[in-house]
């Protein structure tokens, strides 16, 4: 009898073909470097949650407005937390040209201008902010000048502020501002991301460089986690919180105008 006629015996072929190749094995890697920081945010993270959503909370029932600012890739995070199904209608995007996603030309001109000093100040200025307001800045490394100028100049104004920040940089990093801090240090709350420094989850044989950047994945569900926690804290006081519906669903659509309609003094994305 030859051997492919042996009970339990695999053909060759068969076996290389079920045999997970590296290759192979690098996604779920990913993923579970993905759910072991989403675990990390939820353990370590809880209290900083809690404060930021009584913050916004605090802010929404004196009458003030909210905003979210990220620079790059950290505007994504920012982003996901404005005219969201789900979300807060009072959350508005403190937009600044070249540097709201990536799509200015060269996208290098990004984070030239994240170096840029006054840059924060001329933001400000021009913004519909005020004092009473309250302002999330997410930014990963949190050392750059415009992150870092946009957090002080919000407080100088009186605005309150969330940073959402890898605290790790503080540690391995220099500032690159001409304070020579870092976001953390100008935040009535901060939290942190847990990201490492590089934001690159995995490493390879064969591949020269880490990657799979896993910030944006944890810093918009650690948004999400502070929108929840805010949404149950207006309930806890007796107000209702402002929230979208999606426009997919039936009566998604007058829903939202109403809301809309009712808060229309703090909502500035619906303006021309």
């Amino acid at each position: 009898m030859s051997d492919s006629r042996l009970p339990g015996h695999r053909p060759a072929q068969l076996t290389a073909e079920l045999t997970p190749r590296p290759a192979e094995e690098l996604p779920e890697r990913f993923l579970q470097a993905a759910v072991d920081l989403l675990r990390r945010v939820r353990d370590e993270e809880r209290d900083g949650i809690l404060r930021a959503g009584s913050l916004i909370a605090d802010t929404v029932t004196a009458g003030g407005r909210l905003f979210a600012f990220g620079a790059g890739h950290s505007s994504l995070p920012a982003q996901d937390v404005v005219y969201r199904a789900g979300g807060l209608a009072l959350m508005n995007l403190l937009s600044v040209p070249g540097l709201t996603g990536v799509d200015v030309v060269p996208a290098t001109l990004g984070s030239a201008l994240e170096r840029v000093t006054g840059l924060a100040d001329a933001a400000l200025g021009t913004a519909p902010v005020r004092s009473g307001d309250l302002l999330v800045i997410i930014s990963l490394s949190g050392r750059n000048t415009l992150p870092v100028e946009m957090a002080r100049g919000a407080r100088a104004r009186g605005l309150s502020v969330i940073g959402v920040t890898s605290v790790a940089y503080a540690a391995a990093t220099e500032p690159q501002n001409p304070d020579g801090t870092f976001l953390k240090d100008h935040c009535d709350v901060v939290l942190d991301s847990k990201i490492s420094v590089g934001d690159a989850e995995l490493t390879a044989d064969g591949i020269d460089a880490p990657f799979a950047p896993a910030s944006t994945v944890v810093t918009s569900a650690l948004m999400q986690a502070v929108m929840a926690s805010a949404a149950g804290e207006l309930a806890a006081r007796g107000t209702t919180p402002p929230l979208l519906r999606s426009g997919n669903v039936d009566g998604g659509h007058d829903w939202n105008r109403a809301v809309l309609d009712e808060y229309r003094d703090r909502i500035f994305y619906r303006r021309s």
